[in-house]
């Protein structure tokens, strides 16, 4: 409540108008006459009684004081001589309450002591009997008059103190900064803000030169904003302005104040013009807002637009502008530029092993270390992933891109410290150059892109310059891919099985199975030709659903001819196993066909374990809890630890073929494949080696205790049909003709 009175005392004069409205409205002057004589009370009554007024009459002292106390009057006609009191005394009672009430005193003394008591107590006539009624009239009216002026002198001046407790109000309460400066460029006034802005009061800015604030490049803006200026531009807005840190005096030490940005807008303050002397300048008025978190926002919005938020590098957009800048300079300078694709080779392995906390970490160290051998005016950006881009410009020849390249192969090259591990990975760079490889942004980003996948082609870590003729091999799979959406629907797609033999009995014990396409032009394409286009176009999991029920069919039909059940192995892909519902599609495929869970394995790459070592755990339990047992496959070439390899539910290792190709004698010293033979052997798990090609290779085997294989030497993968033919011919040659 009470700051709504206080709101109220500051409005905008409410009550000062409407006492200036009562003094002209027909609100009659009250006049209080005190006369003892009933003649001469009575002619005074005829006398006013012709004009505007409201007349009261007291006899005595008393009654007159007591008309005093109870209603306002603007006018006494005071008689002296009262039988009870005197007319001093009613004037002191008049002025002991400060009653606003004027006094004309009207009487029949002569004396001069008389005159004197009642002027000094404030009387504004003194009229002696008798008197001319003119007189009196004239007397009347001239104080009626004077109190009409008192009265709206007062109610003007309430308020212009309203008004100005307003203004100042409003000034000191404002978030601006507001000021006034003279001639010289002196502040003059300034609001209560500067406490917040510069942590010292107003009056310890009085006098100070608006040029110790602001910055010194900033200095001939400030000029247009605190001298007088011409007179067709009377004012300036929004000009921004550094301020510099600055000393503020304080009790006892200087404080350093704060750097901002302000904006100001400013005028020029004029003394009035006339015909003879036009208007002096007199000073400035000014407001200036700090827009210090506000810069900071757009700057930093503006920074987030055009560069990527992981490394800080420069973005697509940001890229893309330089490029075009460069592309009209080279010509200008008479010079050439390149544009290097650069593309992180088993990155996937990082995330997939590491978490893609690591993988993040791990592109920012990438990011630091490309930084490195960059020349001034060339521009790393990240496009997105794990693919970098450079521009660099101003070059006289290849021989300046070759040894840039070169450097940036062999910085990725070494080992990437992880935490308290370590990452390898290496890099895929292309390059295209100006103007021979392309004149347009889009072309040379094209053609680096086109180079650098052209590198991974053909074994990846490294570089190569991009030539016309890879556009082919990039169409080549480009048609793959739109090629291989329609292969699901064309039944072109296929399974092929690998038999896997024991070394003891030279029985097949069972067969991985692996996807053939039948290309309708280019024939039989294993995996390795459309799988990796699968993983990029998203047909993953399309093809693994597919893939249970010619799996479960066939194995069907081996059962109906084979005299032993067959196992089955599957590799499964990472995505399939993180959609989670893999373990229910197998099971209903496996009750549509009557096939015992025991009879299929299913594969999972040493590298898919670690990623996310819980939930994979989980999966794979769940197969486990169907009768499906689960086998590592590629073992040895991951990131896996034994702790991790004891936890999961592992009933086989597949030894991985880079293993095997360096078997060449018997006698030979492979201490990583007798160690992998040893853990298996150790936790009683299954081992298969894969990619047995010579006899030397299988006879190794099966001394150091490995006596599953499959590989060329035995049976390359064939279609159904065939393996059909391997399981009939086995059992007549182990069970007899009428087996």
């Amino acid at each position: 409540m009470n700051n709504l009175n206080e709101n109220a005392e500051i409005g905008p004069g409410s009550a000062a108008l409407d006492e200036i409205s009562q003094l002209t409205s027909a609100k009659l002057p009250r006049l209080l006459l005190i006369e003892d004589d009933p003649g001469l009370l009575y002619g005074l009554c005829e006398l006013l009684g012709t004009g505007d007024y409201h007349l009261e009459t007291a006899a005595t002292g008393m009654e007159a004081c007591e008309k005093l106390n109870q209603m306002p009057v603007d006018l006494v006609l005071l008689d002296l001589n009262l039988p009870d009191l005197s007319g001093h005394a009613i004037m002191d009672f008049i002025n002991a309450r400060e009653l606003d009430t004027s006094v004309i005193v009207m009487s029949g003394n002569n004396g001069i002591d008389a005159a004197i008591g009642a002027l000094r107590r404030g009387a504004y006539g003194y009229l002696r009997k008798p008197y001319s009624g003119d007189e009196l009239l004239n007397t009347v009216q001239n104080v009626l008059q004077k109190r009409s002026l008192q009265a709206e002198n007062r109610a003007i001046t309430r308020r212009l103190e309203r008004s100005e407790k307003l203004y100042r109000y409003l000034i000191d309460s404002s978030p601006d900064l507001i000021f006034t400066t003279n001639t010289d460029g002196r502040f003059t006034f300034i609001n209560e803000r500067c406490r917040q802005l510069f942590g010292c009061r107003p009056e310890q800015l009085i006098n100070a030169h608006y040029a110790d604030f602001f910055h010194n490049d900033d200095l001939e803006l400030a000029h247009l904003v605190f001298t007088e200026r011409s007179a067709e531009i009377v004012s300036s807005r929004n000009i921004e302005l550094r301020l510099k840190p600055f000393k503020v005096p304080t009790d006892g030490a200087d404080t350093l104040g704060h750097a901002m940005t302000v904006s100001c807008s400013s005028m020029g303050m004029y003394s009035e013009e006339t015909d003879s002397k036009p208007g002096q300048f007199l000073g400035t008025y000014g407001v200036a807002r700090d827009i210090t978190d506000a810069k900071r926002a757009q700057q930093l919005i503006s920074h987030q637009a055009c560069h990527d938020s992981l490394t800080g590098l420069p973005n697509r957009a940001l890229f893309r502008d330089r490029l075009n800048l460069a592309l009209i300079q080279a010509p200008r300078n008479n010079t050439e530029l390149a544009v290097l694709f650069v593309d992180l080779d088993r990155f996937k392995n990082v995330n997939d092993t590491m978490g893609h906390m690591k993988g993040d970490e791990l592109l920012k160290l990438v990011a630091a270390r490309l930084r490195e051998g960059l020349r001034e005016g060339d521009t790393l950006a990240r496009l997105g992933g794990d693919e970098f881009i450079l521009l660099l410009p101003g070059l006289q020849g290849k021989s300046d891109v070759v040894r840039i390249a070169e450097q940036i192969v062999q910085s990725l090259g070494r080992p990437f410290v992880l935490g308290n591990g370590q990452a390898h990975v290496s890099g895929s760079a292309g390059i295209a150059v100006f103007p021979g490889d392309g004149v347009s942004a889009d072309e040379l980003i094209s053609h680096a892109d086109v180079a650098m996948y052209n590198v991974k082609t053909h074994g990846k870590n490294g570089y190569c310059f991009y030539e016309s003729g890879m556009h082919d091999a990039s169409r080549h799979t480009i048609a793959l891919a739109q090629n291989l959406h329609q292969a699901l629907g064309n039944g072109e797609l296929e399974m092929y099985y690998q038999p896997q033999i024991n070394l003891e009995t030279g029985q097949v014990m069972g067969a991985e199975a692996l996807i053939r396409w039948n290309h309708p032009e280019l024939g039989v394409l294993n995996a390795g030709r459309f799988m990796p286009i699968a993983e990029e176009s998203g047909l993953m999991l399309q093809i693994s659903d597919w893939m249970l029920d010619p799996l479960c069919r066939d194995l069907r039909e081996w059962n109906a001819v084979s005299a032993d059940p067959l196992r089955l192995s599957l590799n499964l892909s990472p995505h399939y196993l993180d959609r989670g519902d893999f373990a229910f599609k197998l099971n209903d495929a496996m009750q549509r066909h009557g096939i015992d869970a025991s009879q299929l394995e299913v594969e999972v790459t040493e590298n898919l374990c670690m990623r996310n070592p819980q939930y994979v755990t989980e999966q794979l339990t769940r197969l486990c809890q169907l009768g499906v047992s689960i086998a590592i496959d590629d073992f040895g070439t991951g990131y896996s630890s034994l702790s991790h390899l004891h936890q999961f539910p592992v009933h086989t290792i597949k030894i991985d073929q880079s293993f095997i190709r360096e078997i060449h004698t018997l006698n030979g010293h492979y201490p990583v494949l007798t160690a992998i033979i040893s853990i298996a052997r150790g936790l009683g798990l299954n081992l298969i080696a894969e990619g047995v090609e010579t006899s030397t290779q299988a006879r190794f085997l099966a001394q150091a205790g490995c006596s599953m294989v499959q590989g060329f030497m035995y049976f390359k993968a064939m279609p159904q049909r065939e393996f059909l033919k391997v399981i009939r011919k086995q059992r007549r040659q182990f069970y007899g003709r009428n087996a």
